[in-house]
């Protein structure tokens, strides 16, 4: 029977019954329930997280600064979380771990197309990523849409232009945001949006550096699963930025 809203419950409206029936271990080993709960939970909040980058976008091409500040705000709350969440994967001991990392088999966290549909989405776009996600899949079809949409960054850049700031290659996108900084009072909502991008940024530098400490502490210097390169690989990506000329500004101010 289908609920109504007058009378529908908790666990009708939550879909419980999908949601909980959703751990589904392969060994019978105890940790890796853990395992399975931390990484569908990070799916969750980068599906959440998605959902406000999509209205933050929206908001700043219609020069909606105020509003697109909340949900930018959310996004490093989400972050927050996430990156503590690593805590709780980080009591599982390289033991516990090893004795069930068999069963995960060929599957890796490169094949989160959510994860690298928010680097798309906020503008670190990267094609060599669609090569883990199965031609033609949900996944893939997502990236693609997020490679030839603009990103939270290009409208970021084209509301400097309409506020009148000549901007072209990355020299010029730099210079433009520093005569922002440097009359932050006159050109305020654009500050202010700045600001708010860095405080992402800097939440997803925050993130990556917690996945290397504990990928490490876990697995020390060995491979990751489905051939990745482990920690070696997660170093690699510590200075990655997705709006890096806020970051370069800041030595000339």
């Amino acid at each position: 029977m289908t609920a109504t809203p007058a009378g529908i419950t908790y666990a009708e409206y939550l879909r419980l019954g999908d949601l909980l029936g959703a751990q589904r271990p392969l060994s019978d080993l105890h940790d890796e329930m853990l395992f399975i709960v931390i990484h569908q939970t990070k799916e969750l909040w980068l599906k959440q997280m998605l959902h406000e980058v999509a209205l933050a976008t929206r908001l700043v091409a219609d020069d909606r600064f105020a509003e697109a500040y909340k949900a930018l705000s959310r996004v490093s709350r989400i972050q927050a979380v996430m990156t503590m969440s690593w805590d709780v994967l980080a009591t599982l001991t390289p033991v516990d771990y090893n004795a069930f990392r068999s069963v995960l088999g060929t599957s890796s966290g490169f094949q989160s197309a959510q994860f690298r549909e928010l680097e798309f989405r906020l503008g670190i776009k990267d094609p060599k990523f669609l090569a883990y996600q199965e031609g033609g899949d949900a996944g893939q079809l997502r990236l693609r849409a997020a490679l030839a949409d603009p990103s939270l960054w290009d409208v970021a850049n084209a509301a400097l232009a309409r506020a009148g700031f000549a901007i072209g290659d990355s020299d010029s996108i730099r210079a433009s945001w520093l005569a922002v900084y440097r009359a932050s009072e006159r050109y305020f909502e654009l500050y202010q949006l700045a600001e708010k991008l860095v405080d992402i940024d800097d939440g997803l530098a925050g993130w990556r550096h917690k996945h290397v400490l504990t990928v490490t502490r876990i697995i020390g210097g060995k491979k990751g699963t489905g051939g990745s390169a482990g920690a070696a690989y997660l170093e690699s990506t510590l200075t990655k930025r997705a709006f890096p000329e806020l970051w370069s500004l800041r030595t000339e101010l």
